[in-house]
């Protein structure tokens, strides 16, 4: 991503933000026979930690929905809707910014039983404009791609290539034709944006800047 020509910015974000803490829920399914019935009967039991402490967090269920209060004040910080009835929740809304108000979709993209992808609503306009995603499975978010002027496609995506919690890559369409206008990258690793490639400024080319610390 870190290649000017990359077009590393079309994702299209206009499905119905960003945490880089542990967000997990497990499911651990147990079945017992019988061989008089021949009769399988599961049972599913789910722990949230939506905020990362590494505890599970309180929860009251009732009629397919958890409500999940995770710092203990008696107000729901998750809401998880279990749609089919087998004891899994199939949709799992946060307030990741701890505003009162659930803005953001979680899911379990690649079925580990572990949240890594978040869907936010970041302006409260109705419509997802952020998308933060944990793709390397080590409990963090490493990439979030945004929409910046609501058009509905990604014109900015932040990475954190190298998984040390810090923005190392960043990748901006200003003009909204798909293709990266500006990189801003940190080339040395020292948690500080030290390149940037334009349109105007070749590869190869590059100036310091000031950026600094971006995290």
């Amino acid at each position: 991503m870190s290649e000017y020509e990359e077009p590393a910015v079309e994702e299209d974000v206009t499905a119905e933000e960003y945490s880089e803490e542990e967000t997990a829920y497990t499911s651990d399914e147990t079945a017992d026979y019988t061989d008089e019935y021949d009769t399988e009967v599961s049972s599913v039991t789910e722990s949230f930690d939506v905020d990362g402490d590494g505890y599970e967090d309180n929860t009251i269920t009732a009629d397919g929905v958890t409500l999940i209060d995770s710092d203990g004040d008696g107000d729901a910080e998750g809401v998880a809707t279990d749609y089919d009835g087998d004891g899994i929740s199939d949709e799992l809304i946060l307030d990741t910014d701890g505003d009162g108000t659930l803005e953001s979709y979680a899911s379990d993209s690649d079925g580990d039983g572990y949240i890594d992808t978040y869907e936010s609503d970041t302006d409260g306009d109705g419509f997802v404009d952020q998308v933060s995603v944990d793709s390397n499975g080590d409990g963090y978010v490493d990439s979030v791609a945004t929409d910046t002027n609501g058009d509905g496609y990604t014109d900015v995506v932040a990475s954190d290539t190298n998984n040390d919690g810090f923005v190392d890559d960043i990748s901006i369409d200003s003009d909204g034709d798909g293709v990266a206008d500006a990189v801003l990258t940190d080339e040395n690793q020292d948690a500080f944006l030290d390149t940037v490639y334009t349109e105007t400024t070749p590869e190869g080319d590059s100036f310091q800047s000031q950026t600094g610390q971006v995290i």
